[in-house]
């Protein structure tokens, strides 16, 4: 008579191979028991946990699939697109934080994954990025998808929400900001596909039936600054000022564009409200680093891009910018570690970056913004 181990052995061979033969044939209920049956004799068999996870979310059983998929994740040393799968389920289980570690993870492990995977991850990703705040990141996640996907409601309202600063995910926000939501949304889908007027049309809508609602004007800033009209998007971020008295975000790219002009001393006093503000945002302490250097206070320049680079370690356009005050100081060695650190930032971006990598995008000082 055979060993016990020799006979759980070949029990669990059989079960493998009827697990992936009921897979194949789309028999996906006895798939996941066969799996399950695996699983349980072997904890360790990492193929199992990912089909059985990967089952799991096609039937949109989320919090069974996140508890599989862990278990993968856990025994893999190249969890590939695992990551990404965990992150939608826990968008679904509303487990943001947790989602956002695991879409983050998937970034840095280089974002694997079919086509429609990184359409819906990177979408849902945007998604929370907006929620959390991060805007600038979540439109660059949006534009990318409206480059290789086109248009769709869907995507307008979440470019909407993320170019109108507004926290909230799509079921969540008020329905009366419907109509404006939906204009700067059009406006910016146009204009990450460089139909500039079109986006002119619904941008200039926008300000006409909105023209006092916060975070318009700012907006229009932001579509005249890409388009190099210096002058335009000043005049918009000032009046937002004028409007939200205390909008860091105009505050920086106003002082942004008067260090583009030569006026420093603008520059200078509205970054450092922008970092009273908001002290603990890497790019208000970016901008105020820049403006201090322009004014010649090197030294001081240098602390503000250490507290930025503390706050946002995987920004290569900060590490540029504190290794040229480092070399003014005379800190050779530190200014030599800091150029080491940007140019490895910059061989690894990508498609989709983790979010600290996209503080400055749309002021690369190495002028290789996307």
């Amino acid at each position: 008579m055979p060993p016990a181990s020799f006979s759980q052995h070949k029990g669990f061979d059989e079960i493998v191979r009827a697990a992936d033969a009921a897979r194949n044939a789309d028999q996906m209920q006895d798939a996941i028991k066969l799996y399950r049956q695996g699983v349980s004799l072997r904890p360790t068999w990492q193929d199992g946990w990912w089909w059985l996870g990967s089952l799991y979310y096609d039937q949109d059983r989320f919090t069974e699939s996140d508890a599989a998929l862990d278990r993968f994740v856990a025994l893999s040393p190249k969890p590939g697109p695992a990551y990404a799968f965990l992150g939608l389920c826990e968008y679904e289980t509303r487990q943001y934080a947790r989602s956002l570690e695991h879409f983050r993870k998937w970034a840095l492990d280089g974002s694997p994954g079919t086509t429609d995977l990184i359409d819906v991850a990177s979408f849902h990703w945007a998604l929370l990025l907006t929620r959390e705040g991060r805007f600038v990141q979540a439109l660059y996640l949006l534009a990318a998808k409206a480059q290789r996907r086109g248009a769709s409601a869907a995507l307008t309202e979440a470019m909407g929400l993320a170019s109108l600063r507004m926290t909230s995910l799509p079921e969540g926000y008020p329905p009366q900001s419907r109509e404006e939501v939906w204009l700067a949304g059009e406006a910016a889908y146009y204009f990450s596909m460089q139909r500039a007027a079109r986006a002119e049309d619904y941008a200039g809508k926008l300000l006409l039936h909105y023209d006092q609602t916060p975070n318009v004007h700012y907006f229009r800033g932001t579509l005249f600054g890409f388009e190099k009209r210096r002058d335009l998007a000043k005049d918009e971020y000032r009046q937002e000022l004028r409007i939200s008295p205390h909008h860091a975000p105009a505050m920086m790219e106003l002082a942004r564009l008067d260090l583009d002009g030569g006026e420093v001393s603008e520059a200078l006093a509205l970054a450092r409200h922008a970092a009273d503000l908001e002290p603990k945002n890497p790019v208000a302490h970016h901008v105020l680093g820049q403006a201090l250097f322009a004014g010649g206070q090197v030294q001081e320049s240098a602390t503000q891009l250490e507290t930025a680079r503390r706050l946002a370690p995987d920004s290569s356009s900060i590490r540029l910018h504190l290794a040229t005050a480092y070399r003014k100081l005379g800190r050779t060695k530190d200014a030599e570690q800091e150029l080491a650190v940007f140019t490895t930032l910059k061989q690894k971006e990508g498609v989709l970056l983790p979010p600290e990598e996209l503080q400055d995008l749309a002021h690369d000082p190495a002028g290789q913004a996307k």
